[in-house]
């Protein structure tokens, strides 16, 4: 989970399609799902139909999908339904036509085997190849690759190679090659790294409105900025300016009028958001405020965050509990982000190696 399955599916579905092949996607299986024209479907469906027009109804591209308590009611045996016939079904219009279909699986190779329906069991259904995605390091991307790779062959399933995601290329020039290597001495070839970049690990202001119950005193000029950082306004002022960097998201107590004066006023004379390194920056300010603990600062204050044009967010939470809830921020990819849409189809097309993909998935 969140190790970059749909973004590395966005950008080969795209690979794909760029080639004329005729390409289509199914999320056999999905775990966050909301309602389209009263049909219910994965989230990642959704955003593959809309961003690529693909013309296969919602209802095939994702056929299971699990709401709360279905786990239970099926383990309890009160769920009647087929569910393999129903993705087998699903799946067969899906390929109607197609040269390729995208499989996109849903957490590790065990997530489903609750449901009798992991990512191994259903990869061995549809008789598909699978390609396992991580994330950045050494040591756990390649546990993670091993240990995934044993449950796929238990269920007879080839893995053909592996993809890692985040990877800090201009930190770790070498991590590629070190990570080929490693893979290597597994027997898993490494089909390519895609690298780190903010605007596709970072949230958006708007995910953070989506995802966290609140108020919005002020929307600031851009929903869509990128939260870069986060800084904590229990220090004073002084030392909190020191901590809040370009892109940055403070999250202070609403009743304390003196951080949040002190970060309006910076912001309004252009020191808000710079390094603490004494350089000028790239002059994006921060994100914006989070205001916490439902202390609801005084109308002069709040009429200053306007004036200053910050996003500010009111919530009941208290500071620690707003901070672990924006580090935990499912980041996932909507069909309006186009800046970040585009960045994906470029990195998987520059640094994947999409004609090795092609022939291995033959």
């Amino acid at each position: 989970m969140n190790r970059g399955k749909t973004t590395t599916s966005v950008g080969l579905i795209a690979a794909l399609l760029s080639r004329g092949l005729a390409t289509g996607f199914i999320k056999p299986v999905g775990q966050r799902y909301a309602v389209v024209d009263g049909v219910p479907a994965d989230e990642d469906a959704i955003l593959m139909k809309s961003v690529f027009g693909l013309p296969d109804s919602l209802a095939a591209m994702s056929p299971v999908h699990i709401p709360r308590g279905f786990t239970k009611a099926y383990v309890s045996g009160d769920v009647v339904d087929n569910l393999p016939d129903r993705i087998r079904d699903a799946f067969n219009v899906v390929a109607r036509g197609r040269d390729m279909v995208m499989i996109e699986g849903t957490g590790h190779a065990g997530v489903g085997a609750v449901i009798d329906l992991s990512n191994a069991a259903v990869a061995r259904m549809l008789g598909a190849r699978a390609i396992i995605v991580s994330e950045g390091g050494v040591g756990r991307p390649i546990d993670e690759i091993v240990l995934n790779r044993a449950l796929f062959a238990r269920n007879g399933v080839e893995v053909v190679g592996a993809i890692v995601n985040k990877v800090d290329v201009d930190a770790q020039p070498r991590l590629e090659e070190v990570l080929r290597r490693g893979l290597k001495r597994q027997g898993i070839p490494l089909l390519g790294v895609l690298p780190y970049r903010p605007l596709l690990s970072n949230p958006t202001l708007t995910m953070l409105c989506e995802q966290i119950r609140g108020e919005l005193l002020h929307p600031g000029p851009d929903l869509d900025h990128v939260v870069e950082g986060v800084a904590i306004g229990a220090a004073q002022a002084g030392h909190t300016l020191e901590r809040l960097g370009p892109g940055g998201l403070l999250i202070v107590p609403g009743d304390r009028e003196d951080v949040i004066q002190a970060v309006v006023t910076a912001s309004l004379v252009g020191l808000a958001g710079t390094p603490d390194d004494g350089t000028d920056g790239d002059g994006r300010g921060i994100a914006g405020l989070v205001l916490t603990s439902g202390y609801r600062p005084e109308p002069r204050v709040v009429e200053a965050i306007r004036h200053a044009d910050l996003f500010a967010y009111l919530v009941e939470d208290d500071t620690y509990a707003t901070a672990s809830a924006v580090h935990d921020l499912l980041v996932k990819t909507h069909p309006k982000d186009a800046q970040k849409l585009d960045l994906i189809k470029s990195l998987v097309g520059e640094r994947l190696d999409v004609d090795r993909i092609l022939d291995l998935a033959a």
